[in-house]
């Protein structure tokens, strides 16, 4: 049984039609301690997480000992540096009916299976209200596992991210106007044993201005490198997150920000991560940027319904049809509306679905 055929029946119960895309993404909502919001999440999710399980098995050849083995390996790092989302996955757990260990390998996720890293157009636009968000581009057979999350943590500010799987952190925003959205990196310092990605997109949306996000961003310390596109209730940035600290990128004035999955900072932008970029994030950086550019001072939402739905270039395009690695969802942002719309798969061929706070 191949990879493809093994998640399309381990996932049939998880999507509204078995044999394709969801119209919109489903919308799961948790309030309470942390204990109940992975709780309530888990019930709900259930069977997407399951399926997420099946997938990382099977994509990282891996028995279901040896990954929760691998798991528990990073408990203590998860206990130092975010024990109130170690409490968030125990709850995960009991309501999923998976191990404690099991949802703690969902918010690992690459770090244990070695899944190939994704490519993705992110961007952030200052203006009068600030719009943020991004093309997700990855695996094909990941849709079935997705839904937007919307959580309600006692005393932090409210959730709201397009996530798959149990993870508890992933693209989205908070009600205190903090926004993220990731684009994988292709070269740079080298992995190390350290936090993933995953919780610590959680931590940002704790925060409540860009100063916190890059005080954590500088503290917490990470396994490998990844880029985001981040905005707070008045600014737009960009971070290069590496496994040996954050790179900070301005908009220089222009008053947008995109990313690729090339290293854009005078330090690592250099032919010899170039080399191991996406030879398409070229391309596609330089794309969005123009359509940005276009609209200057007056973007929309409809204007980047558009953008996001561009071939220009194809197959290197920021709507990607490409097998191994396309389009699985389009997000465009509005913090300050405590709202983000999600379209299924390609934009060029879903609707945008409306999800608020």
């Amino acid at each position: 049984m191949n990879r493809r055929t093994f998640l399309a029946a381990s996932v049939a119960a998880a999507a509204p039609k078995a044999n394709g895309y969801p119209a919109e993404y489903p919308v799961y909502r948790a309030q309470g301690s942390h204990r109940e919001l992975g709780r309530q999440h888990g019930e709900q999710a259930s069977a997407k997480i399951k399926a997420h399980l099946d997938y990382m098995m099977v994509s990282g050849k891996m028995s279901r000992q040896s990954l929760n083995r691998r798991a528990l390996k990073f408990e203590p790092l998860f206990s130092k540096y975010c024990p109130h989302l170690v409490d968030e996955m125990r709850g995960l757990g009991e309501g999923a009916g998976i191990t404690f260990a099991e949802a703690l390998a969902v918010n690992i996720r690459g770090e244990i299976a070695n899944a190939k890293d994704e490519g993705c157009t992110a961007y952030a636009v200052k203006q009068r209200e600030i719009i943020a968000g991004q093309n997700s581009d990855m695996s094909p057979e990941i849709p079935p596992l997705a839904y937007v999350l919307h959580l309600k943590p006692v005393n932090k500010p409210e959730v709201l991210i397009w996530t798959f799987g149990g993870m508890i952190g992933y693209h989205g925003i908070n009600s205190a106007g903090i926004g993220h959205f990731a684009n994988a990196l292709g070269g740079g310092p080298a992995s190390r044993f350290a936090m993933p990605h995953y919780p610590v997109k959680r931590m940002m949306l704790e925060c409540r201005d860009k100063d916190q996000v890059l005080d954590l961003l500088g503290r917490v310390p990470l396994a490998s490198n990844g880029n985001y596109v981040l905005c707070d209730a008045r600014n737009i940035l960009d971070v290069e997150a590496t496994a040996a600290g954050p790179e900070v990128l301005s908009d220089s004035g222009s008053g947008y920000i995109a990313h690729t999955n090339h290293f854009v900072c005078s330090r690592y932008a250099k032919k010899e991560n170039f080399d191991k970029s996406w030879k398409d994030s070229f391309p596609r950086l330089d794309r969005i940027n123009e359509l940005l550019a276009s609209k200057r001072g007056e973007t929309k939402v409809e204007d980047l319904k558009r953008f996001l739905s561009d071939h220009n270039g194809t197959p290197t395009s920021i709507c990607r049809h490409d097998g191994a690695s396309c389009t699985v969802a389009s997000i465009i942002s509005e913090p300050a509306r405590r709202r983000m719309h999600v379209a299924v798969g390609n934009p060029c061929e879903s609707r945008y679905a409306t999800y608020s706070m």
